[in-house]
C-alpha cells in the first residue's frame, strides 16, 4: 500500500509495524463510535451508515466510498445477472408463445445493473417523503465534487508508472491490490476487535467498507510523511547538513560522485516521519479548540479519525 501510494523505497519492519498499529487504533475508534451510535437507537449490530456517518465531515472521503459502493452493486448484478442468464434464455425458447419477449431479460438486467445511487438518512433529500427524480447529469456533478483527490492520485501514479519496464508495472498492479480485508476476512475480524470491541457480527459490506477506510488510511499517511521526508531533505540541502557525509572525489571536489544513486529517493520513509505525520493529521482547527485560557479544566482530546 505504501508503495501505491508514493513510497519508492523498501520501508523497514518498524515503520510498518508503526502504521499498522495506527490503522488498528483507527478502527477499533471507528467500531467504538458505531457501537455507541447503535445503542442510542436500541440496537446491538452497527449498519453501513453508522460507518459512514464517522467520516461524514469529509465530503470528499463519503464520496469516494459511495461511488465504491455503487461499482461493487454493479459488479454484484452483474455476476448475478450472469448466472442466470442461461436458464433465463432456456426459459425464453422453451415457451416462445407464453408471451415471453426475447428481448426482457437483456432489459431487466440493464436496469439492474445501472450503478445505484447511495442515499443517506442525514441527507437533506432524506427528510422529505417525495423522491426526486433522477436527472441526467446528476452523476457528472457528484463526481465534480468528489474526484480533485483522486484526480491527483491518479495523475502522481501516471508520472511514476510512465517509465515502468513490464515487470515494474507486473509488480505495481499487484501492489494496488493490497488490503487489510481481501481474503482476510477471518483473520480481520479477530484483528480489529470483533467480539471484544463490538458484540455486533459484521456484514461483507461492512468488513469492505473497513477495508477502504484502511488503504485510504494508508494512503493518508503516507502521502504526509513523504511531504515531511522531502522537506526535510530540502532543509538539510539548502544548510548543507550532509556535506560531511558526501564522498571526496580524488582532486579535492566535494559532492556526489558519477555513480553516486540520486539524493531524492535513496532512503525510504522512516518511523520518525510516520509519528510526525500522525500528529499533524491528528491536530484540529483553531475554531474546534475550546478557550480554555485561565482555567484549570483541562481539553478534552478524543482520538481523530485519519
Amino acid at each position: 500500500m505504501m508503495y501505491v501510494s508514493g513510497e519508492s523505497g523498501e520501508p523497514s519492519v518498524e515503520t510498518t509495524g508503526i502504521i499498522e498499529d495506527i490503522v488498528r487504533q483507527q478502527v477499533i475508534e471507528i467500531l467504538k463510535n458505531c457501537t455507541e451510535l447503535a445503542a442510542r437507537r436500541g440496537s446491538r449490530s452497527i449498519t453501513i451508515n453508522d460507518l459512514i456517518f464517522q467520516i461524514r465531515d469529509d465530503a470528499p472521503k463519503v464520496s469516494r466510498l459511495r461511488t465504491f459502493l455503487s461499482w461493487k452493486d454493479v459488479r454484484k448484478n452483474v455476476k448475478d445477472s450472469d448466472d442466470k442468464g442461461g436458464e433465463a434464455d432456456l426459459g425464453a425458447g422453451e415457451d416462445p408463445v407464453g408471451g415471453v419477449v426475447a428481448g426482457g431479460p437483456v432489459d431487466d438486467t440493464a436496469k439492474k445493473n445501472k450503478k445505484a445511487k447511495v442515499g443517506l438518512p442525514w441527507e437533506p433529500a432524506s427528510f422529505f417523503p417525495a423522491e426526486v427524480p433522477e436527472r441526467e447529469d446528476e452523476e457528472d456533478e457528484e463526481e465534480e465534487e468528489m474526484n480533485h483527490i483522486t484526480l491527483q492520485r491518479l495523475r502522481k501514479a501516471d508520472e511514476r508508472t510512465k517509465a515502468m519496464t513490464k515487470e515494474e508495472y507486473v509488480t505495481w498492479s499487484e501492489y494496488r491490490q493490497a488490503s487489510f480485508t481481501y481474503r482476510k476476512g477471518k483473520r480481520f475480524r479477530e484483528w480489529a476487535g470483533f467480539g471484544i470491541v463490538t458484540d455486533s457480527k459484521p456484514s461483507d459490506d461492512i468488513v469492505d467498507i473497513l477495508g477502504f477506510l484502511t488503504f485510504e488510511m494508508v494512503q493518508t499517511l503516507t502521502e504526509e510523511a513523504l511531504k515531511i521526508k522531502e522537506n526535510e531533505d530540502q532543509h538539510r540541502e539548502r544548510t548543507g547538513e550532509n556535506a560531511g557525509k558526501k564522498r571526496k572525489l580524488p582532486g579535492g571536489i566535494g559532492g556526489g560522485g558519477l555513480f553516486d544513486p540520486p539524493s531524492e529517493g535513496r532512503t525510504p520513509v522512516e518511523p520518525r516521519h510516520i509519528q510526525e505525520a500522525f500528529r499533524r493529521l491528528q491536530q484540529r482547527p483553531k475554531k474546534a479548540r475550546a478557550m480554555l485560557n485561565g482555567t484549570r479544566l483541562q481539553q478534552r482530546t478524543t482520538l481523530k479519525l485519519i
